[in-house]
């Protein structure tokens, strides 16, 4: 069977943009039904690359065509055109042809939509000035909401976070010390001809010089090393293991920060790991499998710890709070678009009601770490020190490290720092 994967990214990127589901999900439900590992590659490669470049896309096929195209499976499939002919290794003509013959029964669109890609290969270069001489949401391909809030918030370094955000994020993977330390992981993955240097932050970490696909990663499946973002991996470290402590892991799944504390401290007295979303805990659950690691698995809302907590206090808790995202928008672009301004403040909300709620559950004298996978100051910097001033027994304290800037609490890491995902991590005691 013909596949045409112009058709299909087409299919995905409707309901990214019409349903608003997540790309990642969208890809899990659609690709398993394409054969051809090529093909899933491709179909993968285009629908991440337009939702990157979406709003650049949209104002370049503004200058293509006279009036809006007002039916959105045609304006994805010229969306999809400019994206091959401006950004991929597609043979124009293929990416003409292929991308009219993706219509199917919609033939009065053919046309349209031959039109206006041979229109842009005539005179791309114009068209391309043009985009690349408008305003900086539009030229960097960002929602002008976000632009705003980061030019403010990060003046000096709005430019390269945006421009961060927009290219391919390295592959990074997490030594297991049970079975290599990380050097010699580097060899082993040297001997299968994977290139990879150590991570300067990160004792755990190597970046790949090329993704692979993790099955080809030497004794993955036996649990030596794992898919995790350097910056992702800063968290087990900042929570100060010992022999015997009772943790929590909040918001814990896909399980990357539960498995990695298990394996920095195998002497722990027990790890919990606490989700609201049921599918997305068994994920953990895999991840522990795996790794032949064990904790104990809870669903529960963690602003509500009075329906699963068993009344035993933590000394240590990991706080991996539900954010914007921001951080992450290289890995998954279609943030850009789904995530909304007025998003925020129900955000903020969620993120001060599980803090304060989690407090209690820990002991006098315990350490909570607080993550979050944003750039966005009023989820991290100003969330903390409005907790600070709120809870009298809570203490800040420094992180010494020379990852990230310090803020007045805690540290930041921005997008494309040292090659990192955007996160943020507050390190606070109880008296």
């Amino acid at each position: 069977m013909i596949v045409n994967s112009r058709y299909i990214a087409a299919k995905a990127l409707y309901k990214v943009l019409k349903e608003r589901v997540s790309l990642t999900s969208v890809l899990d439900e659609l690709l398993p039904a394409v054969e051809s590992k090529k093909d899933r590659a491709f179909i993968q490669a285009l629908c991440f690359g337009v939702m990157r470049w979406y709003f650049y896309l949209d104002a370049l096929l503004g200058l293509l065509t006279r009036k809006p195209i007002k039916d959105l499976e045609i304006k994805i499939l010229a969306l999809i055109g400019l994206y091959q002919i401006r950004s991929m290794r597609v043979k124009p003509h293929a990416a003409v042809s292929e991308t009219v013959s993706a219509v199917r029964k919609k033939s009065w669109a053919r046309p349209l939509l031959n039109g206006i890609l041979r229109t842009y290969l005539r005179g791309q270069e114009d068209f391309d000035g043009q985009v690349n001489e408008s305003d900086l949401s539009t030229r960097e391909a960002h929602p002008a909401w976000l632009v705003h809030l980061v030019v403010e918030q990060w003046p000096e370094q709005a430019l390269s976070v945006l421009q961060a955000n927009n290219r391919q994020p390295p592959m990074v993977i997490r030594v297991n010390p049970k079975h290599y330390t990380r050097v010699e992981y580097l060899d082993v993955l040297a001997g299968q001809a994977i290139s990879a240097v150590l991570s300067p932050h990160c004792p755990s970490a190597l970046i790949l010089d090329q993704p692979v696909v993790v099955e080809y990663l030497p004794g993955f499946s036996e649990g030596c090393a794992s898919v995790q973002d350097s910056a992702a991996q800063l968290a087990a470290t900042l929570l100060a293991l010992q022999p015997g402590q009772r943790v929590l892991d909040i918001c814990a799944a896909p399980g990357g920060k539960t498995t990695h504390i298990l394996e920095m401290e195998p002497a722990l007295g027990s790890v919990v790991a606490l989700d609201i979303d049921a599918h997305r805990l068994s994920r953990v659950k895999e991840n522990l499998v795996r790794l032949a690691l064990d904790a104990v698995l809870l669903v529960g809302d963690a602003s509500r710890p009075e329906d699963w907590w068993d009344g035993v206090l933590f000394d240590r808790i990991l706080l991996d709070a539900p954010c914007s995202a921001t951080g992450v928008v290289r890995r998954h672009p279609d943030i850009k678009w789904l995530r909304q301004p007025e998003d925020l403040d129900a955000i903020v909300l969620v993120q001060q009601e599980i803090l304060r709620a989690s407090w209690a559950l820990l002991r006098p004298g315990g350490r909570l770490v607080y993550a979050t996978c944003s750039i966005l100051q009023q989820e991290n910097e100003r969330q903390v020190m409005q907790f600070l001033e709120y809870q009298q027994d809570a203490v800040s304290v420094t992180i010494d490290a020379a990852w990230g800037q310090e803020r007045p609490c805690g540290r930041q890491i921005l997008t494309g720092s040292d090659d990192m995902d955007g996160f943020y991590y507050a390190v606070i005691e109880k008296r």
